[in-house]
Order: C-alpha cells, then sequence, then structure tokens
C-alpha cells in the first residue's frame, strides 16, 4: 500500500503532485492513484495534506472499492499529528464494519500497535482472524499480516501460543522463526557490544525488513494483457484489424497462461496480468494519437495498466479463484496445465 522508497531517493511532494495528476486523467484509477500520492504525503511529512486526500475520496460521489480501507489509513494518519480521538472513532468505525478485506484490520490494529495500545490491537487482529479466517483451510496470502501482527503482539503481551499462532508459524517462510523476529528482548541486543549478538540481530532484521518489502513493494515488469469474453468480442467488433492477434478467447487465455509460464521459467520475477476495457483501450489509443486498430499499441496498453496499480500478481495463491474470471480455483483451471 505504501511506497517503499527511501525519502532520500524520492521527492514524495514531486511524486504526490504526478500521482494527483494521473488521478485527473483516469479517473477510474482515482482511488488507488490518490492512496499512493497520500502515502507520499505521509512520508514528507505533509500529513495534514495527506488527510485531505482521503477525505476526498470518501466524499467522493464515485463508489469507492475499498472505503473501509481509506478510513483506516486517514485513522492512522490522523494518530500520528495528534488527532486521536478522532483516530480511535475511526478504528471503532472500521472495526464494526466487520470488513471482507483484511488490509482494513492490518492498518487499524497496526495504528493502535504502534501507539502502545497491545491490549486493543490483540484484540482488532483477534477479530479480523476470527471473521475472514474461521473455517477457511488455507489462509490466502492477503491475510498472512493479520497472522503475523497477532502473534507479534501476543509476543509483546507475553500471551502463550493458540492455534492462530500455530497458524502464522505454518504460513510463515522466512528462515528466521516468528518467534525470533517478535522476540521482545531482541531489542535489547541492539546495545549489545558482543559482535556476534549483532550480527545475529542484523541478520534477524534484514530478514523481517525482506518480508515487508516483499509484500508493500511488487513492481510487475511483465504484465500481461488479458480481455474478458465480451470485451474481446466488443473489440474485435469495432477492430477487425485485430483479429489475428486474437484468433478466439480460449486461444487468448491459454496464450496469457503459455506466456506466463515461459517468462517463469526463464526466471522473469514478479509476473502480473492486467485486464482491458474497450473504454480505456481507446481512450489509451486517443492519448497516444494513434488508431486502437494498431497492434502494437497493446503492449503499451498493458504496461500503462501496469503503471497504474492495476496489475494482478501471478499465479494466484493456492486456492485464488483462477485469473481468467471463470470463478473456478486456478489449479482446477489454468492452473491445471501445470499439474
Amino acid at each position: 500500500m505504501r511506497p517503499d522508497t527511501p525519502a532520500e531517493n524520492v521527492d514524495h511532494t514531486a511524486e504526490a503532485a504526478r500521482l494527483e495528476r494521473t488521478a485527473g486523467l483516469y479517473p477510474e484509477d482515482a482511488e488507488a492513484l490518490l492512496l499512493r500520492a497520500a502515502a507520499h504525503l505521509e512520508l514528507s511529512g505533509a500529513r495534514p495534506e495527506a488527510t485531505a486526500l482521503y477525505d476526498r475520496l470518501l466524499s467522493s460521489t464515485v463508489t469507492l472499492e475499498n472505503p473501509h480501507l481509506v478510513r483506516a489509513l486517514k485513522a492512522s494518519n490522523l494518530w500520528e499529528y495528534g488527532h486521536e480521538a478522532e483516530a480511535r472513532a475511526i478504528i471503532e468505525g472500521v472495526r464494526a464494519a466487520a470488513p471482507g478485506d483484511p488490509a482494513p484490520w492490518v492498518i487499524a490494529a497496526e495504528a493502535l500497535e504502534n501507539h502502545d495500545e497491545l491490549e486493543a490491537a490483540h484484540d482488532t487482529f483477534t477479530e479480523a482472524v476470527r471473521h475472514l479466517l474461521t473455517d477457511v483451510p488455507q489462509p490466502p496470502q492477503p491475510t498472512h499480516p493479520l497472522l503475523f501482527g497477532r502473534h507479534r503482539v501476543r509476543r509483546m503481551l507475553g500471551t502463550p501460543h493458540d492455534e492462530w499462532d500455530a497458524l502464522a508459524d505454518s504460513v510463515h517462510s522466512l528462515p528466521v522463526s516468528l518467534d525470533e523476529l517478535h522476540d521482545p528482548k531482541r531489542v535489547w541486543s541492539l546495545g549489545s557490544e558482543n559482535p556476534a549478538e549483532l550480527e545475529a540481530e542484523i541478520h534477524r532484521l534484514r530478514a523481517e525488513l525482506g518480508a515487508y518489502r516483499e509484500a508493500l513493494s511488487r513492481p510487475f515488469p511483465v504484465a500481461i494483457l488479458h480481455w474478458p469474453a465480451t470485451e474481446l468480442t466488443e473489440l474485435l467488433e469495432a477492430y477487425p484489424a485485430l483479429a489475428s492477434e486474437y484468433p478466439s478467447h480460449e486461444t487468448h487465455l491459454a496464450t496469457i497462461e503459455a506466456a506466463l509460464r515461459e517468462l517463469a521459467s526463464s526466471g522473469t520475477p514478479n509476473l502480473g496480468i492486467v485486464t482491458g476495457t474497450v473504454p480505456s483501450y481507446e481512450a489509451f489509443a486517443a492519448s497516444e494519437l494513434s488508431s486502437p486498430s494498431d497492434p502494437t499499441l497493446l503492449p503499451q496498453y498493458a504496461t500503462t495498466l501496469a503503471a497504474r496499480g492495476r496489475a494482478v500478481a501471478w499465479p494466484p495463491q493456492q486456492g485464488s479463484a483462477c485469473w481468467c474470471g471463470s470463478g473456478r480455483p486456478y489449479g482446477q483451471c489454468h492452473g491445471a496445465v501445470a499439474a
């Protein structure tokens, strides 16, 4: 969610302004773009301006994809510059709404944790995992920060492990265990004069930082363009010159999966899929002063969608729905090709 870029390498104020301008050009992506702009403003220290962007989104007449996330981010930001009472009220509202997306829960719980409200943070994490993971055989990747955050807070509170902590351990993949990462005594090692203790602590911190960077910053150097069936039909009816690119929808889907598998086997990381729409593609072609019939525009369009935050990571997590929109689990749809 938040940009993972050191302040000394980026002019966060300028980047926020650029994202606001881009949001004006692409209103359908305004929510994602303005959230990124607000994050840059927070990093620059312009927290009131970031709050203004959150309020702009919440007061918009356009239906937001994730209003609870916007509210949670606003609360977290407000608390950082002295508006504790308002932040608490918003967090309580988020909890009462019980969103189905884990991100608002994570932001709300971590805001409490960051201000030493450990019991309240624990209650929020616990409420979230019970709401989202009860009777779920395999926790989806987006819920992992809930399990890890709850584990971390419980270690600070000195609470014995329970079944949710065991689940957190089971999905943790780093070489350093969660108990080590979340050991409250770790901070004491930073003041040690023993080189071995300092080296071990640096190793643990690097592992933890790596996990956060992976979660927060997922660039898509290669994003493949996907057309849903209805959009592809409309596209080919309007621009029959593109029929050679898309002989059929089934072939189109199979080509996407095959291309991504070939890229993955060659070692290309962070692959993604972007979904196109005909109006969006026509607007892009107009912005490039070109015709939508030009097939060379298609990869450029895909790259632009990815840059606007529209890419979805490939392959889907285990148990997740297939990227093609069939509604079936990936492993029983296009993921079955590998098996």
